[in-house]
């Protein structure tokens, strides 16, 4: 994986990734080939965790289709080059700050309706009170070092943790974890 150290490299990357998707998209499924060949691995029950970017990455993966089970997207940036259509294959669960500045009501309001559009199983939960990074317990320093928006919140941390956890208990209920 790469890491920014500056806001203005990670928004080049992510800008660089998501206006490039197909290459984005064969570099994904190309891990998840390798995932999936791993002896240690039950390559039918496969799921994703991704944050921030991460999150939007799996986001737009699981809407175009790709062969996940359940993904689950921590403080996710909505702007996505692919939205929910047909052939969405896994359970989808976003887990967002609902005082996230970076995500607008609009977006929220067309990636739920692209959902149900489809009948896609999606569940969008906000956190009261939680902004962008909610999960970092250093994002405190890094909104104030670089003047954004960005905060921990452990309680929105912690709940979101356990739904998380409930979401592949049940997504993977009849596999051994």
């Amino acid at each position: 994986g790469k890491q920014a150290t500056h806001p203005d490299d990670a928004m080049k990357f992510s800008n660089n990734v998501m206006s490039n998707f197909e290459t984005a998209e064969a570099r994904f499924n190309a891990a998840l080939e390798t995932l999936k060949n791993r002896g240690n691995v039950d390559s039918t029950k496969i799921g994703a965790i991704g944050y921030c970017f991460g999150g939007s990455v799996i986001l737009a993966m699981a809407n175009s289709g790709a062969d996940l089970d359940g993904i689950a997207a921590f403080h996710a940036g909505l702007q996505l080059p692919v939205m929910p259509q047909e052939g969405v294959k896994s359970r989808v669960l976003v887990l967002n700050g609902a005082d996230d500045p970076f995500v607008t009501e609009e977006q929220v309001a067309n990636l739920t309706s692209g959902y149900e559009d489809i009948n896609a199983d999606y569940q969008y939960i906000s956190y009261d009170g939680a902004v962008h990074a909610y999960t970092n317990p250093g994002a405190d320093s890094l909104g104030q070092k670089f003047e954004l928006p960005l905060a921990y919140n452990a309680e929105a941390d912690s709940l979101s943790w356990e739904e998380m956890k409930t979401f592949f208990s049940e997504t993977f209920a009849d596999t051994e974890m």
